[in-house]
């Protein structure tokens, strides 16, 4: 449940600034005569964790390089790494242990859309909103064209987040299924013992997934009445990519 908190003098300026300058940017806009490839498109991208989101949005930026990747929590913690104004206030809740405002995360996401927008590009944003309330939100700063929404089976995933073992020093992680180490174990460089996270026992990672449902299927209906989302099932990223690479094609030719 979002925290019913005030936003900062200083982050409602901080939005009201960045929007602003978006709509004052006439590359924001997109002409109805603009050629097809020229025009510009806000996507989101929604799935499990665990669900290959990182892999299919590599795959995107790879075939579709107009678009410019947000992550909201690589972008989050950046700002806080950074000390800048909009990442210090960011603090004062994630420190608390409350959840950061949508306000704020908004002003966090037009802050990095901007330069982008001005370039000519296209945005891929990964990671909010997660709510129906952040997506209406959301839709007072900017409108979503396009949901790729990765439907992924929560077996599947359990499957493989239970076969994920890391080596806790270096961060490298091994799948027996797919990238096991040369030795039962041990980490490849070291040969020091690779270790399973708590969070990746089986019975977490399901229950995690099953709360991922019940708070995101309001948003895929919502995002679905809209007449932007695409949902794609299956259980590998290569045998899905294809399709929403031919999905994303259609959709930069209307």
């Amino acid at each position: 449940m979002m925290l019913l908190l005030q936003p900062t003098t200083a982050t409602r300026a901080a939005s009201r600034r960045i929007w602003a300058q978006c709509i004052r940017t006439s590359s924001f806009s997109t002409s109805l005569e603009a050629p097809a490839e020229e025009r510009q498109r806000f996507a989101l991208i929604l799935g499990k964790p665990g669900g290959g989101k990182g892999t299919i949005s590599k795959k995107i930026l790879n075939d579709f390089p107009q678009f410019h990747h947000v992550s909201t929590g690589d972008l989050l913690r950046q700002h806080v790494r950074d000390g800048t104004p909009l990442g210090k206030d960011a603090k004062k809740f994630m420190d608390a242990g409350e959840l950061v405002p949508d306000e704020l995360m908004i002003g966090l996401v037009m802050e990095e859309a901007t330069p982008n927008l001005e370039d000519g590009k296209s945005l891929l944003l990964d990671g909010f909103p997660r709510t129906v309330v952040q997506a209406k939100e959301l839709d007072k700063s900017m409108h979503v064209d396009l949901v790729i929404n990765l439907d992924i089976p929560t077996d599947t995933i359990v499957e493989r987040i239970a076969d994920r073992w890391i080596h806790p020093a270096s961060g490298r992680v091994y799948s027996y299924s797919y990238k096991p180490p040369k030795v039962h174990g041990k980490d490849d460089v070291t040969g020091e013992p690779l270790v399973q996270r708590p969070d990746d026992e089986p019975e977490k990672v399901r229950a995690r997934l099953n709360l991922y449902d019940e708070a995101t299927f309001p948003l895929v209906e919502f995002y679905h009445g809209n007449g932007v989302l695409k949902s794609f099932q299956g259980t590998q990223s290569d045998v899905i990519y294809p399709e929403v690479q031919d999905w994303l094609d259609e959709q930069f030719e209307i």
